[in-house]
């Protein structure tokens, strides 16, 4: 057998797995093959998407379901053993696997990346492939992994009928928890971008705990009434009648797995603590999801709780660790064990990327000040100073403002899709009741239609909450435009928001990316591929904070005489504790961002005037572009840039697009990093093709039409040296060339479109070519003839 004449594939099939299989490993359980690690970036144009090519592991081996351990990257014998080692070592770091190898089918090249070895790489024969036993002692051995912890880390994930697998970070996650918990660590702190599934990874780990015995009853605590349904209805379902959610206010000590909210289990004194009919170690694992609201805060009644269960082991989940003077998420928690960010979700293609529409109206750049004596709309004397961005809608309202802002908003959903779901951040519950009025009236036929197309969703409006599942459910298509101020913020999982308006004063970067992440979802299904935000308050500026999606590090502030390093026990500022503000048995409460300034004796301090002219100063649209960072251009300028990263020069994406089989590869290929042709072609010429439009708009060539290079081809009478039948087929394919801008002549499907179908079958053309191969080599050659004419 020629093994250079061997597709890679085939490689794969006669001699890697074989050689898998005789050292031990059962293909059905522990081996996977051609294993996608990741989606592909989204790429946003404009209105077009496309994806770049996702990452894929030819090998995966597993010593346990959902346990990765190794990597083998495979090439054909026309490479050498080590080709794919560099991949390979790429694609371990993101699945966390110690072992990794790379084979052409002659051997292994092996690389233990644990430091153990004496070799950190050695080739192996085909027969010198380790066994599972093998592997998995080197991996205890490396993770300093006992018996005892070995029996915890070794149990199995939970699977059902539903075919549903945890993607690469999710197992990352839950193996570092597991892992970590198992060697005795107490506090553990997972970061997740929203969006990236938190509550199924924290099921998860609860559920190997659990069912290896290590942790035997277990309590789920969450912020929002919703995020505890949620997760009793969808995620933790498999828990069934092991599982309870603590509502009412009564204790019920008879299951193992808990679900509560903070207010439903404390309160603001001693006989509303209900979690103290718990002993303290009742608990041996307390889950906290969003736990950079209430739980990091040293004096938060909330933390009374984590404090009550102090020995119990608790994990912190959150997409936003708060790092500030007065609260600390990893002060408390520890460093994160595992961080999955907002911009790696992004380039995964897991998580929808953005574009922002920055709108300046010239009022919150030049500020305004009344004259003296001005009174409002009410009758109050307007102070006499300047107001500036800072204050519109929370001490001063310009009522045209918010007629400026709903109108851009209508706009531009009235040149997308009026029945995107839309959710508009606004200063207060005032503030966002009038901005629901000001879209009632710009969107009145919708609302005489549906009277629910726009509605106000704050934690004061009881009909506005009962919306809310309808306004997040994909299928329900009302609401569709909704204002809120804090409610929507957090924990709502908005899987089809595509537009999200920021008329907030949002100074917090944790509030900032919680707000963010209310449009990261993906769902392919209903055409969410990407979302985008309308700022009207510059707050899209934190996009440029280096911090926007770092490693969070902690911010201590000592006292004169105080030591450098932050104590354990240290005292933080006073913070607002949602419990003492109302918090309903839904555990839905207002926030202090919802409560209207005071003069400090009760009196509203909130001027109303109607009569101060508003306009857009400047508008501008920026995208998300490949290092994270908000790039302003135009389609052309993303065009050069992309085709330059792939083709140096003119001559290198000639000599590419001459040797290509197929000229379509090329093409696709380009659309995958992002160049629309189609979009492309509207804005430069639609009589050119792809070839001449990235000639022209990458390398400054001249275009030619396509009419204009077929006429080159015929001028030249490249059609003699076939015979009459031969000269009509390749005749008739440079017309539909021409005409139709039918780019793939070299597909043979072609053949069976008009007007090909009048010169026979298929078969019938091909063999008045001689064959096949003549027929390929024919029109192979009619593209290079098209294509030579390149000026």
């Amino acid at each position: 057998m020629d093994k250079k004449g061997l597709s890679e594939r085939d490689i794969c099939t006669k001699f890697i797995s074989p050689a898998i299989q005789r050292a031990g490993w059962d293909m059905q359980t522990q081996l996977r093959e051609e294993v996608y690690i990741t989606k592909g970036r989204i790429i946003v144009r404009g209105r077009m998407t496309t994806r770049a090519a996702g990452k894929f592991a030819d090998y995966i081996l597993y010593y346990k379901p959902n346990i990765p351990i190794a990597i083998i990257e495979a090439k054909d014998n026309n490479h050498r053993v080590g080709d794919g080692m560099q991949q390979a070592l790429n694609y371990a770091e993101m699945i966390d696997v110690p072992f990794v190898y790379s084979s052409n089918g002659d051997a292994f090249l092996a690389h233990d990346r644990t430091g153990n070895s004496e070799q950190t790489e050695r080739e192996l024969t085909l027969d010198e492939f380790p066994s599972p036993k093998e592997l998995w002692r080197r991996y205890c051995a490396h993770k300093g992994l006992t018996p005892e912890v070995e029996a915890v880390v070794g149990q199995d994930y939970y699977t059902d009928a539903s075919g549903k697998s945890a993607r690469y970070y999710q197992l990352n996650a839950v193996n570092r928890a597991v892992e970590a918990v198992a060697k005795g660590q107490d506090r553990l702190l997972l970061v997740m971008a929203t969006g990236t599934g938190k509550t199924y990874t924290a099921f998860q780990i609860i559920w190997r705990l659990w069912k290896a015995g290590a942790k035997k009853r277990i309590l789920f605590l969450a912020d929002r009434n919703i995020l505890v349904d949620q997760a009793k209805t969808n995620d933790f379902k498999p828990f069934g009648k092991a599982m309870t959610k603590i509502k009412n206010r009564k204790v019920n000590k008879a299951f193992e797995i808990y679900l509560a909210l903070y207010q439903a289990i404390s309160g603001t004194d001693e006989r509303a603590d209900i979690f103290k009919q718990f002993s303290p170690d009742f608990f041996d694992l307390i889950v906290v999801d969003e736990c950079h609201r209430g739980s990091a805060a040293e004096n938060s009644a909330w933390r009374v709780i984590l404090d009550y269960f102090s020995s119990a082991t608790q994990i912190g989940l959150t997409a936003t660790p708060k790092e500030t003077v007065d609260v600390s998420t990893t002060h408390y928690f520890g460093e994160a064990v595992y961080t999955y960010s907002l911009r790696q979700g992004i380039e995964d293609g897991f998580l929808a990327p953005y574009k922002v529409v920055r709108v300046d109206l010239d009022r919150d750049l030049a500020g305004w000040r009344p004259e003296k004596g001005r009174r409002d709309k009410h009758g109050e004397e307007i102070q006499d100073r300047i107001y500036n961005q800072r204050d519109f809608d929370r001490s001063l309202v310009l009522e045209q403002r918010t007629s400026l802002v709903a109108r851009k908003v209508s706009e531009f959903l009235k040149a997308t899709d009026r029945f995107d779901k839309t959710i508009v951040f606004c200063e207060d519950i005032d503030h966002a009741e009038r901005m629901r009025q000001a879209l009632v009236n710009e969107n009145g036929d919708l609302c005489a239609q549906n009277r629910k197309y726009s509605m106000r969703i704050t934690g004061d409006n009881d009909e506005g909450k009962a919306e809310l599942d309808n306004f997040i459910h994909p299928e329900e298509r009302y609401p569709v435009v909704v204002t809120t101020s804090k409610l929507l913020s957090t924990g709502v999982d908005a899987q089809t928001c595509k537009v999200i308006v920021l008329d907030q004063n949002i100074t917090s970067m944790s509030e900032f990316k919680q707000i963010i992440g209310r449009g990261t979802r993906v769902n392919e299904d209903f055409g969410k591929l990407f979302f985008t935000i309308i700022d009207f308050r510059k707050a899209t500026e934190h996009f440029a904070d280096p911090d926007f999606d770092g490693t969070p590090e902690q911010i201590y502030e000592p006292k004169d005489g105080e030591s450098l390093a932050p104590p354990d026990g240290a005292d933080a500022p006073f913070v607002v504790d949602l419990d003492a503000i109302g918090a309903g048995a839904d555990g839905i409460t207002g926030d202090p961002g919802d409560f209207d300034p005071t003069d400090g004796v009760g009196k509203r301090i909130k001027y109303v005037v109607g009569d101060v002219h508003v306009s857009v100063a400047a508008e501008r649209v920026q995208y998300y572009g490949k290092d994270g960072k908000l790039i302003t251009e135009s389609l052309k300028d993303y065009v050069r840039t992309a085709v330059r990263e792939e083709y140096a020069s003119l001559d290198a994406f000639l000599k590419t697009w001459t040797e290509a089989d197929r000229k379509r590869a090329v093409v696709q290929e380009l659309e995958q990093r992002g160049v629309f042709f189609q979009e492309l072609a509207r804005e430069v010429g639609r009589d050119f093709s792809p070839f001449d439009l990235v000639c022209h708009v990458a390398f400054d060539r001249p275009p030619l039409t396509r009419r204009e290079r077929a006429k080159k081809v015929r001028d030249k009478d490249y059609f003699k040296k076939y015979g009459r039948a031969a000269r009509a087929v390749l005749d008739a394919l440079l017309d539909k060339y021409a005409d139709e801008g039918v780019d793939d002549i070299e597909d043979i499907q072609m053949l069976k479109v008009r007007p090909l179908t009048g010169f026979g079958t298929p078969t019938e053309i091909i063999e008045s070519f001689g064959g096949k191969d003549a027929y390929v080599k024919a029109v192979r050659e009619l593209e290079d003839a098209l294509y030579s004419a390149a000026s």
